[in-house]
């Protein structure tokens, strides 16, 4: 079974948390008995989130050696210029390495839900949207790759991993994939 999430901003990618006081999880969107995340999705990020029960598929899912690119919907601060848009496209050096080169382009702002809270709002500061599309999956990867190329990202929104789609999904709803 493959199920195709779309995790809501503030929910944890596990089914249980032990902080105090305890955070949003996965157990409250009524998914089916015995799933489990095929990857993570950070607290305040938002979007496309696989799980299944199949231990083969995740893996198949989440290894970098089967290139499943995950596409990204990115709200930055700053108008993004061509050389930075070249160094998110020939990779960017991190405090734990090299990235690999990402697909990049700006978009215009996409039709999305509201989100709670919604992003601060700056009168004086431009913001600008990205499509980022990547091979790899480290932590924090999209946020710190945006900020070292001078552009902190606001939103972040996973919107495809591989051939699965969110399409239509919307904030804790989910559906089988096929």
């Amino acid at each position: 079974m493959l199920i195709a999430f779309n995790k809501p901003y503030g929910v944890l990618c596990q089914f249980t948390d032990r902080s105090t006081p305890p955070r949003p999880t996965l157990a409250q969107f009524g998914l089916p008995a015995g799933v489990y995340p095929a990857g993570r999705l950070d607290f305040d990020s938002e979007g496309l989130l696989l799980l299944t029960d199949d231990g083969a598929l995740a893996h198949r899912l989440t290894d970098p050696k089967h290139k499943q690119p995950k596409t990204y919907w990115v709200q930055v601060e700053g108008e993004p210029r061509d050389e930075q848009l070249r160094a998110l496209r020939d990779g960017v050096m991190l405090n734990d390495g090299p990235t690999l080169p990402a697909q990049a382009s700006r978009i215009d702002a996409p039709a999305l839900w509201p989100r709670d809270p919604p992003v601060r709002f700056r009168k004086t500061v431009p913001d600008a949207w990205l499509e980022l599309a990547m091979r790899e999956g480290r932590n924090r990867q999209v946020r710190r790759m945006t900020a070292a190329v001078g552009l902190p990202t606001l939103r972040l929104v996973r919107v495809a991993i591989g051939a699965h789609r969110l399409d239509g999904l919307t904030p804790g709803h989910w559906r089988e994939c096929g």
